[in-house]
């Protein structure tokens, strides 16, 4: 009987990364009841109820994509951001935890909760906007009136398990300041959200010189554990004019500040992202503000942002430390980004395909390099999600009897 298995899943052969517990070796992992229940160098196969072959795989945790936009509305709202579906991109790039940054406010968190967070496949955690209306309602995000720190911090204690900090985003951008829009309105209020509650903060900013300065932000106004996001664009003046990484940027790491890739279609260049790299300062997490706009080009997915980094220079073992444990870290959910024996199922299965291949940036410039990540199957929760190339499945002329018998789909897993 399927019930008295002793596994639900076996994976078989594959090479697991999993930075939180120090392994980068063969190793074959063991599912029941949508937990990790073994990891160990050879698992024997029997009395196992599906068996993936995964030789030539990477396995490691499921992925974490830090920022992201999944609150889907249809119709769009005329000023609104154009996100994704969570469940229709996540899991085809191994992630199963999308951490939604700043999409909505406290207007319409209710309704994210109810009707995309509660019934999604894919676990959604969120940076709540201080801005009411968030990037549902993006006008809401200039004016100060809309910034309510306490409301702001009372959902977010409401929501505690699912809402992981706050998010400052496009605030009076390349406009003169006056005496209502002054220069750290929009961060000033998420740090003081963020104090309320005890969470950190991520700033999505842009310098308005000269009375709104990036060192500035990073060495006074963002607390220990804070976020820049989007630390590589084109704005940031994160180099010297002789390609150093400037001094602030260690001196704010050293303080605490963290620092999240956050791609999206205009944010992340080579020509500051690779001089960093090469000089050790690395993102402490990958991610990749994935929203319509971007989806086809130059972000794509979590796995094409991790294969430019992988292109770069950045060692595999770093690349997926920053795409799950340390995300995990970040937004103080210590239980995720593992393979622990014990915690929740959650897999990606990643292959590297070598050979020739080049990667753009928002800049529309190219990287050329050698290899590039492929999901080849996610593990949500213990449930296979993601299995494009019908991994444990039974060829067609051996199915068993029901498949020649039975009309519809079988539940073969």
């Amino acid at each position: 009987m399927l019930q008295n298995k002793e596994y639900d899943i076996l994976l078989k052969n594959g090479h697991v990364i999993d930075p939180a517990n120090q392994i980068d070796s063969r190793m074959d992992i063991a599912v029941k009841n949508g937990k990790i229940c073994k990891a160990e160098a050879d698992i024997r196969e029997k009395n196992v109820k599906k068996v993936l072959d995964v030789k030539g795989c990477y396995v490691v945790p499921g992925l974490i994509d830090m920022h992201c936009h999944c609150y889907p509305l249809f119709p769009l709202y005329k000023d609104s951001l154009p996100t994704i579906n969570p469940d229709a991109h996540m899991f085809q790039a191994g992630v199963t935890t999308a951490v939604d940054a700043g999409t909505c406010g406290w207007k319409d968190f209710y309704r994210f909760k109810e009707e995309i967070i509660d019934k999604a496949e894919t676990r959604i955690l969120a940076f709540l906007n201080i801005a009411s209306g968030g990037m549902v309602h993006l006008d809401t995000e200039q004016e100060p009136k809309n910034f309510h720190p306490q409301i702001a911090a009372s959902m977010a204690k409401e929501f505690d398990d699912v809402v992981v900090g706050f998010k400052s985003a496009h605030y009076w951008v390349g406009i003169p300041f006056d005496e209502v829009h002054t220069p750290w309105a929009s961060i000033d209020c998420m740090t003081e959200a963020g104090e309320l509650c005890n969470k950190p903060c991520m700033a999505d900013f842009q310098p308005n010189l000269p009375l709104r300065t990036y060192q500035e932000l990073i060495l006074e106004h963002l607390r220990p554990g804070d976020i820049h996001t989007h630390v590589f664009a084109q704005q940031f003046p994160i180099l010297d004019e002789n390609g150093e990484v400037e001094d602030y940027m260690y001196r704010a790491r050293e303080r605490g500040v963290l620092f999240d890739l956050g791609h999206g279609a205009f944010s992340f260049w080579f020509r500051n992202a690779v001089p960093a790299l090469r000089q050790g300062f690395y993102p402490d997490t990958i991610s990749t503000d994935l929203y319509v706009d971007n989806v086809a080009g130059p972000v794509i997915s979590m796995t094409h942002v991790m294969s430019k980094y992988l292109n770069m220079g950045m060692p595999l073992r770093e690349v997926i430390y920053r795409s799950t444990v340390r995300p995990a870290q970040v937004v103080r959910h210590p239980e995720l980004g593992t393979l622990s024996v014990g915690s929740c199922a959650d897999v990606a299965i990643l292959r590297d395909l070598e050979g020739p291949v080049a990667f753009a940036d928002s800049g529309r410039t190219r990287i050329n390099g050698n290899h590039r990540l492929e999901c080849v199957g996610t593990i949500r929760n213990g449930k296979i999600v993601y299995n494009p190339y019908a991994m444990g499945m039974p060829e067609w002329e051996n199915a068993p009897a029901p498949y020649w018998t039975t009309p519809g789909v079988l539940d073969l897993d």
